[in-house]
């Protein structure tokens, strides 16, 4: 085995390790947040949980341009100085970009405050929200101030304690303080108050996990005053363009929201945020490998060799996590595809069935966002952030504008039963679709690689058969929620064992198996001992 093979080898195999703890991490997350969204819509009316959407998108607005995108310049900075084992620069540019960010996101919570009844009276018209937006407006600062912690425990692959405090503790305490603040008798404002509780836990997790995990980065830097103006420069010339792709990504995905309230009301809000999260399911496999996958390539890119022996293995793992990508979100899409509805009722009730048809359209879209994130990191490890943020612009107008002409529309003409809220899915699915091609051309311009290997056609038509299997049952099993979850069950172990049977797995496949089973028997033999 050569040197890259190897490489490739280590470098999976870290990421495999790491994307079985965030997967644990990001399936209870998923449960949690759900869970939390079902107490919402199931104790309270479609108006409250759009009230919750749009408190959330307004004060993600408010975060994203107090962030600065100084989060991201950590991430991508202290793991090139990590690989060249420069200490005192991880330190400096942790401590000082926590300090900004103190004070950004404390002016930024104020501001919100201060806002909060012009905003819901004179532009969204809806004078409950300012409520919700007062309360938000103090998760602002535990959620920015925290992020600095995030960043540096992903830079020296803490990956579990990262995907715990990020994943578990806080939805944990949401659902906790929900139920608990609606045992109490706090009606409605049971939500934002519990939101704020869960949020808190975010800046008191990462602080305590950093100071204990990795103390090295609150000590005393030694840097002469050249140095770090130096190395502040390089951090805002990487990270000012990603303050604007952070807000102008927030717009773009808050944008149907936002559009529907101004059009349609609170209540389409609330029944258009039922497919969304379901939806957004599909951004769960992606989850799973970028924590690791961005600062190992970065710390591959920075490597002192050849520039063709280090694309061959970024190349690798990029096709590699790529194909895993696909195999894991291929299925999900076609039962979101088939089940649209089975899947709204399941979570939010029958209240919540008009946004069927929006969660197929949604669905396109996430599938093809899932796939091609891999080709935004490559770019992201170019420092091609400028590059990113035309990329997201273009996008954005295109979503804006479709939101503008196809959401007030009472009917579209191939759609039925729209209510506005199908025709701001075709929105986001279009400008989806546009923005991820764009990525994929940009990186295979950069750096020749196409994150995607030859074999996932083969996979594409071999889901066909389960697929056949799901029209079958379709027309003859009633869907209750029991029968829905075994026949997801039977469609995935079908699918699975089809893709082993037709040797979609290549090598690395193979060899990361290999490494589960022997890990699982090893896990086996030592509990039985």
């Amino acid at each position: 085995m050569n040197n890259e093979n190897k490489k490739i080898n280590e470098s999976l195999k870290l990421i495999a390790k790491s994307a079985v703890i965030v997967f644990i991490g990001i399936f209870l997350s998923k449960a949690f947040a759900y869970f939390y969204r079902i107490i919402i819509a199931r104790n309270f009316t479609p108006a409250d949980y759009g009230l919750f959407s749009l408190a959330i998108m307004i004060s993600g607005w408010f975060m994203t341009l107090s962030c600065f995108g100084l989060a991201e310049g950590i991430l991508r900075f202290a793991s090139l100085y990590r690989e060249k084992n420069q200490t005192d620069k991880i330190k400096f540019v942790f401590q000082r970009v926590l300090l900004i960010l103190t004070i950004s996101s404390t002016l930024a919570g104020i501001a919100l405050f201060i806002l909060s009844d012009f905003i819901s009276i004179n532009i969204l018209h809806n004078p409950s929200l300012s409520f919700y937006l007062k309360v938000f407006s103090l998760v602002i600062p535990f959620t920015i101030i925290a992020t600095p912690f995030f960043s540096i425990l992903r830079v020296y692959d803490k990956i579990s304690e990262f995907s715990f405090i990020t994943n578990i503790l806080q939805g944990a305490l949401k659902i906790t303080s929900l139920i608990l603040l609606i045992f109490l008798g706090f009606n409605s404002k049971s939500i934002p108050y519990s939101f704020l509780i869960g949020t808190s836990t975010l800046l008191i997790g990462g602080f305590l996990f950093s100071r204990s995990k990795i103390k090295i980065i609150f000590r005393k830097y030694n840097l002469k005053k050249r140095e770090k103006k130096k190395i502040m420069r390089e951090v805002f010339n990487y990270s000012w363009p990603l303050l604007f792709l952070a807000f102008i990504s927030s717009i773009f995905y808050w944008t149907d929201s936002l559009f529907i309230g101004i059009f349609k009301g609170a209540t389409q809000v609330g029944l258009y945020n039922a497919a969304v999260p379901i939806a957004i399911l599909l951004s769960m496999a992606p989850e799973l490998f970028i924590q690791l996958f961005f600062p190992l390539v970065t710390r591959e890119y920075a490597k002192k060799r050849s520039e063709k022996k280090r694309y061959q293995v970024i190349s690798e793992l990029s096709k590699q996590i790529g194909k895993w990508i696909f195999i894991i979100n291929f299925p999900v899409f076609i039962l979101m595809i088939f089940f649209p509805g089975a899947f709204i009722n399941l979570l939010f009730g029958t209240e919540y069935l008009a946004a069927t048809t929006s969660l197929r359209i949604l669905a396109i879209g996430f599938l093809f966002t899932s796939i091609f994130r891999i080709s935004n990191q490559l770019l992201s490890v170019l420092g091609k952030s400028k590059l990113i943020l035309f990329d997201i612009i273009i996008a954005s107008i295109i979503n804006i504008s479709l939101n503008i002409i196809l959401i007030p529309m009472d009917k579209i003409s191939f759609i039925d039963n729209s209510l506005g809220i199908n025709g701001a899915a075709i929105a986001t699915m279009v400008s989806l679709i546009v923005f991820n091609l764009l990525l994929l051309f940009q990186a295979k311009k950069y750096l020749s690689i196409v994150p995607l290997r030859r074999k996932i056609f083969r996979i594409a038509l071999v889901s066909l058969i389960p697929l056949l299997f799901l029209f079958l049952i379709k027309g003859i099993i009633q869907l209750t929620a029991i029968n829905l979850i075994l026949i997801i069950i039977a469609f995935f172990l079908l699918y699975f064992f089809l893709i082993l049977l037709t040797k979609c797995f290549d090598d690395n496949d193979i060899f990361i198996i290999k490494l589960f089973v022997k890990k699982i028997k090893y896990s086996k033999i030592h509990f039985s001992n």
